[in-house]
C-alpha cells in the first residue's frame, strides 16, 4: 500500500529586530510575548500543595464563600479572545525554535498521519501544518486512503518513531471504523506522543508529585485561557462537562493539579444542570451543540467552550456553521468570562501542539 508523504520543511521565521541604542527592543511585544510564554510554561503543573485541613468555624466559613452575584448587576461579559493568545504563545515558541536551530542546527519535527478524506480531519491538519510553518517546525504529513489496512497506518507510525528528525507524532482522529483507536495510538513511542495520551502519561498527570512527558493540548489550552485571563483556580467549583479522554478525563485531572474542587458531567448525570448552576468555572466538551443554556449558569461564572459543532446551514460557504457546546447567545447575559466558537480553545489547542513538539525536541537535544 503506497503511502503519500509531504514533507514541509518551514522557512525560518522573522528574528526580532536589533537592540536599540539604549539596549531595548524595538518590537517589545513579541519580547513580552517570549517572557509571558516562559511564565506561563512553568505554571502550568500548579504546585503541590499539601493537604492540610483546618476546621471552619461558623462565622469564619463565610470568609470563604464564592462571590455573589445578584439579578440586578450590570456584568459585562469578557470576551476570551483564544487567537490573540495563540498568537503570543507562538511568537514565543517562534523565539525558542530559533534560538535552537543557532546553537543545534536543527529544528523540530512533527509527524501527522491522515487517514482517508474526511472534511473536518483535513481542514484541522491543515491549521496545524499551517501553525507548524509559521514557527518554524518542520511538518511531514502521511496520507492513507479510507480503505486502508489498519497495519499501514501502525507502519507508518513505527517509521516516524525510528526517525531522529520527527519530535512529535500526531494521528488525526477519528479513525475509520474497521480500525482499532487504541492499537493504532498505542504504537506512537511515549517520548513522541505529543497529544499526550499514553496510558504512562494519562497515569503521571493523575499522580501528584509525578510530571507527564506530554499534557494533552485541549486540556493544556482550557488552562492557559484560564490563568492567562486571571482566573483564580485553587479553591474554585468546576463543572466539566464530558469524560472523554481527549479533553474531559485530563482536564479533570489538570484542574485537580491546580487545587481546584472538581464535577464531571456526563451523559448518564442527573440533573447535571443543577451540579453545573453551583459551579465557578464551567468547561464544556460534551460535542453537543447548544447543550448548555443559560439555566445551567450560575451568575458570574467563567466559562470554557470546547465543542466545535458542525450545523448543516445550505447559506454558509462551506454548507455548515460552527457551534460550541454553550448557547452563547443566552451566556452572555449571565456570565463574567467565556471563549467564543470559533476563535476560542482551539487556536490555543493548537498552539499547545507545537509547545509538546518544541518540548520533545528540547530534550532530544539536550536542551534545558
Amino acid at each position: 500500500m503506497r503511502v503519500l508523504l509531504k514533507r514541509l520543511v518551514a522557512a525560518s521565521p522573522p528574528r526580532p529586530p536589533a537592540l536599540n541604542s539604549i539596549g531595548v527592543f524595538v518590537c517589545p511585544r513579541k519580547y513580552e510575548a517570549e517572557r509571558a510564554w516562559r511564565r506561563s510554561k512553568a505554571s502550568m503543573l500548579a504546585p503541590d500543595l499539601p493537604d492540610v485541613w483546618s476546621p471552619l468555624s461558623p462565622a469564619s466559613s463565610t470568609l470563604f464563600s464564592p462571590a455573589r452575584h445578584h439579578d440586578n448587576d450590570d456584568l459585562k461579559p469578557k470576551i476570551i479572545n483564544g487567537k490573540a493568545i495563540a498568537e503570543e504563545i507562538r511568537l514565543g515558541i517562534a523565539s525558542e525554535i530559533r534560538q535552537m536551530k543557532d546553537s543545534t542546527g536543527k529544528v523540530p519535527g512533527l509527524a501527522v498521519v491522515l487517514v482517508g478524506k474526511r472534511r473536518d480531519s483535513r481542514s484541522y491538519v491543515r491549521y496545524k501544518v499551517m501553525a507548524c510553518e509559521e514557527v518554524g517546525i518542520t511538518s511531514i504529513l502521511a496520507e492513507l486512503p479510507e480503505d486502508c489496512p489498519e497495519l499501514d497506518v501502525v507502519n507508518a507510525v513505527s517509521n516516524f518513531n525510528k526517525d531522529p528528525s520527527v519530535h512529535g507524532i500526531l494521528v488525526q482522529l477519528p479513525l475509520p471504523q474497521h480500525m482499532d483507536e487504541e492499537k493504532v495510538l498505542s504504537a506512537i513511542s511515549l517520548e513522541k506522543d505529543v497529544d499526550g495520551f499514553h496510558p504512562l502519561n494519562v497515569g503521571n498527570l493523575a499522580m501528584r508529585g509525578r510530571e507527564p512527558l506530554f499534557i494533552p493540548c485541549a486540556a493544556k489550552a482550557c488552562i492557559e485561557l484560564l490563568l492567562r485571563s486571571g482566573v483564580e483556580l485553587i479553591g474554585k467549583n468546576v463543572a466539566v462537562i464530558g469524560r472523554s479522554r481527549v479533553v474531559g478525563l485530563p482536564i479533570s485531572l489538570l484542574l485537580q493539579r491546580h487545587h481546584a474542587t472538581v464535577s464531571t458531567i456526563h451523559a448518564h448525570s442527573k440533573n447535571p444542570e443543577d451540579i453545573t448552576s453551583e459551579a465557578d468555572i464551567v468547561i464544556s466538551a460534551a460535542g453537543v451543540a447548544n447543550l448548555v443554556g443559560r439555566n445551567w449558569l450560575k451568575r458570574g461564572a467563567v466559562v470554557i467552550d470546547v465543542g466545535t459543532n458542525p450545523v448543516e446551514d445550505p447559506n454558509s460557504e462551506h454548507g455548515y456553521y460552527l457551534t460550541g457546546d454553550v448557547c452563547y447567545e443566552e451566556a452572555l447575559q449571565v456570565v463574567s468570562a467565556i471563549t467564543p466558537v470559533p476563535g476560542g480553545v482551539g487556536p490555543v489547542t493548537i498552539a499547545m501542539l507545537l509547545s509538546n513538539t518544541l518540548d520533545s525536541a528540547r530534550r532530544a537535544y539536550g536542551l534545558s
